[in-house]
This record gives C-alpha cells, structure tokens and sequence, in this order.
C-alpha cells in the first residue's frame, strides 16, 4: 500500500499486511512474510497467553502427580494438554494474512485441533468410565454441566470450521462458507473461555477440594493471562469490524 505521495509505507514494507488488531495499529500482531509458521506462537501478546495456559497446565499437572494417581487422574492430565494444545491452533493462526500464510496456518489449526480434540475426548471418556466404576452421578455439578456444554459447543466448532475450509461445497458455494466464517471465528473465542471457565470450576468440585487443591486464584490469574494475550491479537477486520483488503480464503 502507498501513501498519498507515492512512497511505500512501512507496514507494506515489512510484509505485515494492512488488518488491525482490536489492540495496536494496522500490522501489529501480523507474521512477517517469509518468517516461519512457528514464530506466530510468540509474536505480540502471544508471550502473555503462553505464560498463562504454561502456568495453568503446571498447576493442574503439579496438582495430580503430587496427588495419589488413579484413573481419574488421567480426566485432568488429558484435558488440560488438550487446552494447551486448543490455544496453540488459535496463536499460530491468528497473524497469518495472506494467501500463503493463511493455508499453512489453516492446515496447521486443523491439525492442532484434531489432537487437542482428541485428549480432550479422551479426558471424558476417562472421567464417565470412572463414574461408572464408582456408580457416579453424571452431569450434576457445575462443573460437569459447563464441561459437557464446551464439549458440545467444542464439536460443533470443530465440524463446522473443518467443512467450511475444506468441504465449502456443503454450503452451496465457497462464497456462502466464506460468509460465516467470522462467526466461526467469534465462536471459537467464546468456547475457548468456556474451557477456561470449567477449569475454574473444577476446583470447586468436592474432589478437588478434598484431595487435589488446585487453587481457584491460580486458575483465575492463568486465564485471565490467556484471554490478555490472545484477545488484542484478533483481527478486526477478520471479524467484519473493520474495511479488509482482498485476501485468500482461510481464517
């Protein structure tokens, strides 16, 4: 893009593209062309969410092993990776913007998706196999309510992003897939700080308390770091906030 005189300017320059974050200025939080994929990971204020979900898994993981381990122990480990695996598949993909990138980004999302979907699957079929065992109650606290709601939210996300990239034909057109896509987007963010919220609410769980003692604050500060660090990072134009330029078909 060039200014008014003719003269380049610097965010074209770099190779930043021209999408605002909801916090900065226009390239801000953006990956350099012909850096690689990974960099995404720590680029702005990424740094802030890695320490949070870091911090927030130690403090579950810590919490377990320091704790006689049974089969319910594996419900926590496996969830939690699965979080911090659903973090990193938003963080690589959120700079991306361009063509290039965003396929590269796009494939990389679907696949850390699938195995943060995968121990999180996991981490319930552990969980209901251990209330079974034990002659349980299912889905009565708190806790397992807004688990069982993010699972639920989780898959629908998961089916309707992989169809609308790489089966848009379901929707008539890759046009019409295209279109709801910041929905899709939107959406994510919300299940991401449901995940967060069931974790929280966990440690109010009767188990926790008597036996684990992962602390509410500790959760509380670790998200609160995840959401610092990956809400300025969202693109406003990625969410039709904002004038956008043409760009490839992608997040």
């Amino acid at each position: 893009m060039a200014s008014a005189t003719g003269i380049p300017d610097v965010v074209a320059q770099e190779g930043l593209g021209e999408d605002e974050p909801l916090l900065g200025h226009a390239g801000d939080a953006s990956q350099q062309e012909g850096r690689p994929l990974y960099v995404n990971l720590i680029i702005g204020t990424a740094v802030i969410a890695q320490a949070g979900i870091i911090l927030l898994t130690a403090s579950v993981w810590a919490s377990i092993l320091l704790s006689p381990l049974m089969l319910f122990s594996a419900h926590p480990l496996l969830n939690s990776a699965g979080i911090l695996v659903l973090t990193q598949s938003i963080l690589v993909l959120q700079p991306t913007h361009t063509a290039g990138q965003k396929r590269q980004g796009t494939i990389a999302h679907a696949w850390l998706n699938n195995f943060g979907l995968d121990f999180l699957v996991a981490g319930l079929i552990v969980i209901e196999v251990n209330k079974f065992n034990h002659n349980g109650t299912h889905f009565e606290s708190p806790h397992a309510i807004l688990g069982l709601t993010t699972y639920i939210l989780l898959g629908i996300q998961t089916l309707v992003g992989f169809t609308q990239y790489f089966t848009p034909q379901l929707y008539g057109s890759v046009e019409r897939a295209k279109s709801i896509y910041k929905w899709h987007r939107i959406s994510g963010y919300v299940v991401l700080t449901f995940l967060l919220a069931t974790v929280a609410a966990a440690t109010q769980t009767d188990f926790n308390k008597q036996t684990l003692d992962i602390k509410l604050w500790a959760v509380l500060i670790s998200a609160a770091l995840v959401l610092i660090g990956v809400f300025p990072r969202i693109k406003k134009q990625k969410l039709g906030l904002g004038p956008r330029a043409s760009g490839a078909f992608g997040q």
